[in-house]
Protein backbone atom coordinates (compact mmCIF):
# COMPACT_ATOMS: atom_id res chain seq x y z
CA UNK A 1 0.00 0.00 0.00
CA UNK A 2 1.14 3.54 -0.74
CA UNK A 3 0.04 6.13 1.77
CA UNK A 4 0.18 9.72 0.58
CA UNK A 5 -0.08 12.35 3.28
CA UNK A 6 -1.17 15.90 2.46
CA UNK A 7 -1.28 18.73 4.97
CA UNK A 8 -4.17 21.13 4.47
CA UNK A 9 -3.51 24.37 2.63
CA UNK A 10 -3.02 27.86 4.07
CA UNK A 11 -6.04 28.73 6.19
CA UNK A 12 -7.46 31.63 8.20
CA UNK A 13 -5.23 32.24 11.24
CA UNK A 14 -6.29 30.72 14.56
CA UNK A 15 -8.34 33.12 16.70
CA UNK A 16 -9.51 35.23 13.73
CA UNK A 17 -12.81 36.96 14.52
CA UNK A 18 -15.67 34.83 13.24
CA UNK A 19 -13.56 31.66 13.26
CA UNK A 20 -12.95 31.11 16.97
CA UNK A 21 -13.71 27.39 16.59
CA UNK A 22 -10.58 25.79 15.12
CA UNK A 23 -12.62 23.26 13.15
CA UNK A 24 -14.35 26.07 11.22
CA UNK A 25 -11.26 27.83 9.82
CA UNK A 26 -11.40 27.80 5.98
CA UNK A 27 -8.65 28.04 3.41
CA UNK A 28 -7.66 31.52 2.24
CA UNK A 29 -7.50 32.28 -1.52
CA UNK A 30 -3.69 31.83 -1.57
CA UNK A 31 -4.15 28.41 0.04
CA UNK A 32 -6.68 27.42 -2.62
CA UNK A 33 -4.38 28.59 -5.45
CA UNK A 34 -1.40 26.66 -4.05
CA UNK A 35 -3.51 23.52 -3.73
CA UNK A 36 -4.49 23.75 -7.38
CA UNK A 37 -0.74 23.78 -8.17
CA UNK A 38 -0.32 20.79 -5.87
CA UNK A 39 -3.09 18.96 -7.71
CA UNK A 40 -1.47 19.83 -11.07
CA UNK A 41 1.82 18.37 -9.78
CA UNK A 42 -0.06 15.26 -8.66
CA UNK A 43 -1.40 14.92 -12.21
CA UNK A 44 2.13 15.21 -13.62
CA UNK A 45 3.25 12.52 -11.18
CA UNK A 46 0.31 10.45 -12.48
CA UNK A 47 -1.05 9.98 -8.97
CA UNK A 48 -4.47 8.52 -8.40
CA UNK A 49 -6.08 7.35 -5.20
CA UNK A 50 -8.45 4.52 -4.37
CA UNK A 51 -9.54 6.55 -1.35
CA UNK A 52 -9.11 10.09 -0.07
CA UNK A 53 -9.54 10.10 3.69
CA UNK A 54 -9.75 13.57 5.24
CA UNK A 55 -10.16 15.28 8.56
CA UNK A 56 -13.66 16.76 8.72
CA UNK A 57 -12.26 20.18 9.75
CA UNK A 58 -13.21 22.78 7.11
CA UNK A 59 -9.68 23.55 5.86
CA UNK A 60 -8.80 19.86 5.44
CA UNK A 61 -12.17 19.09 3.85
CA UNK A 62 -11.66 21.95 1.35
CA UNK A 63 -8.13 20.68 0.62
CA UNK A 64 -9.40 17.16 -0.07
CA UNK A 65 -12.22 18.48 -2.26
CA UNK A 66 -9.87 20.63 -4.37
CA UNK A 67 -7.54 17.69 -5.00
CA UNK A 68 -10.44 15.32 -5.67
CA UNK A 69 -12.03 17.74 -8.13
CA UNK A 70 -8.78 18.36 -10.02
CA UNK A 71 -8.00 14.61 -10.19
CA UNK A 72 -11.63 13.68 -10.93
CA UNK A 73 -11.93 11.58 -7.78
CA UNK A 74 -14.86 13.33 -6.03
CA UNK A 75 -16.65 10.06 -5.24
CA UNK A 76 -13.64 8.70 -3.37
CA UNK A 77 -13.61 11.17 -0.46
CA UNK A 78 -14.50 10.09 3.05
CA UNK A 79 -14.17 12.04 6.28
CA UNK A 80 -12.62 10.52 9.38
CA UNK A 81 -12.47 11.94 12.92
CA UNK A 82 -9.15 10.11 13.45
CA UNK A 83 -7.41 12.69 11.22
CA UNK A 84 -8.28 15.75 13.32
CA UNK A 85 -5.48 17.48 15.24
CA UNK A 86 -4.58 15.17 18.10
CA UNK A 87 -6.06 12.18 16.26
CA UNK A 88 -5.37 8.60 17.23
CA UNK A 89 -2.89 6.75 14.97
CA UNK A 90 -4.11 3.38 16.27
CA UNK A 91 -7.69 4.16 15.17
CA UNK A 92 -6.48 5.38 11.78
CA UNK A 93 -4.35 2.28 11.17
CA UNK A 94 -7.22 0.03 12.25
CA UNK A 95 -9.63 1.82 9.89
CA UNK A 96 -7.21 1.53 6.96
CA UNK A 97 -6.61 -2.16 7.64
CA UNK A 98 -10.37 -2.80 7.73
CA UNK A 99 -10.92 -1.49 4.18
CA UNK A 100 -12.05 -4.19 1.78
CA UNK A 101 -10.74 -4.52 -0.82
CA UNK A 102 -7.46 -3.18 0.51
CA UNK A 103 -6.60 0.03 -1.34
CA UNK A 104 -3.33 0.34 -3.23
CA UNK A 105 -3.09 4.14 -2.96
CA UNK A 106 -4.63 6.19 -0.14
CA UNK A 107 -4.43 9.96 0.36
CA UNK A 108 -4.70 11.17 3.96
CA UNK A 109 -5.49 14.87 4.46
CA UNK A 110 -4.99 16.39 7.87
CA UNK A 111 -3.12 18.65 10.26
CA UNK A 112 0.16 19.25 12.01
CA UNK A 113 1.71 18.13 14.27
CA UNK A 114 -0.34 14.93 13.92
CA UNK A 115 0.79 14.17 10.35
CA UNK A 116 4.53 14.52 10.98
CA UNK A 117 4.19 12.37 14.10
CA UNK A 118 2.30 9.76 12.09
CA UNK A 119 5.01 9.73 9.41
CA UNK A 120 7.68 9.41 12.10
CA UNK A 121 5.82 6.56 13.81
CA UNK A 122 5.33 4.57 10.60
CA UNK A 123 8.90 5.11 9.36
CA UNK A 124 10.93 4.90 12.58
CA UNK A 125 8.65 3.29 15.14
CA UNK A 126 8.71 6.48 17.27
CA UNK A 127 6.68 9.68 16.99
CA UNK A 128 9.56 12.03 17.79
CA UNK A 129 11.56 12.30 14.54
CA UNK A 130 11.71 15.88 13.30
CA UNK A 131 9.71 16.01 10.08
CA UNK A 132 8.36 19.28 8.74
CA UNK A 133 5.13 19.13 6.77
CA UNK A 134 4.53 22.52 5.18
CA UNK A 135 0.95 23.63 4.59
CA UNK A 136 0.08 21.91 1.32
CA UNK A 137 3.11 19.58 1.59
CA UNK A 138 2.83 16.03 0.26
CA UNK A 139 4.55 12.85 1.45
CA UNK A 140 4.64 9.32 0.06
CA UNK A 141 5.09 6.31 2.30
CA UNK A 142 5.49 2.78 0.96
CA UNK A 143 4.01 0.17 3.30
CA UNK A 144 4.16 -3.62 3.08
CA UNK A 145 2.06 -4.38 6.17
CA UNK A 146 0.42 -1.44 7.93
CA UNK A 147 0.75 -1.60 11.71
CA UNK A 148 1.37 0.68 14.69
CA UNK A 149 5.13 1.17 14.62
CA UNK A 150 7.89 0.92 12.05
CA UNK A 151 6.32 -0.45 8.88
CA UNK A 152 6.91 2.13 6.11
CA UNK A 153 9.62 3.58 3.93
CA UNK A 154 9.66 7.31 3.27
CA UNK A 155 9.72 7.49 -0.53
CA UNK A 156 9.57 11.31 -0.73
CA UNK A 157 8.41 14.51 0.94
CA UNK A 158 7.63 17.51 -1.25
CA UNK A 159 7.07 21.12 -0.27
CA UNK A 160 4.40 23.25 -1.95
CA UNK A 161 7.17 25.27 -3.65
CA UNK A 162 8.64 22.12 -5.20
CA UNK A 163 5.20 21.07 -6.44
CA UNK A 164 4.58 24.53 -7.94
CA UNK A 165 7.75 24.06 -10.02
CA UNK A 166 6.33 20.78 -11.34
CA UNK A 167 2.89 22.16 -12.18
Amino acid sequence: MNIFILRHGIAVEPGTHGFENDADRPLIPKGERRLRSTAAAMKKLELSFDLILSSPFVRAKQTAEIVATELKLKKRIEFFEGLVPGGNPRALIHALNELKPAPENVLLVGHEPYLSRLISLLVSGHADAVIEMKKGGLCKLEVVELRLGQCARLAWLLTPSQMELMA
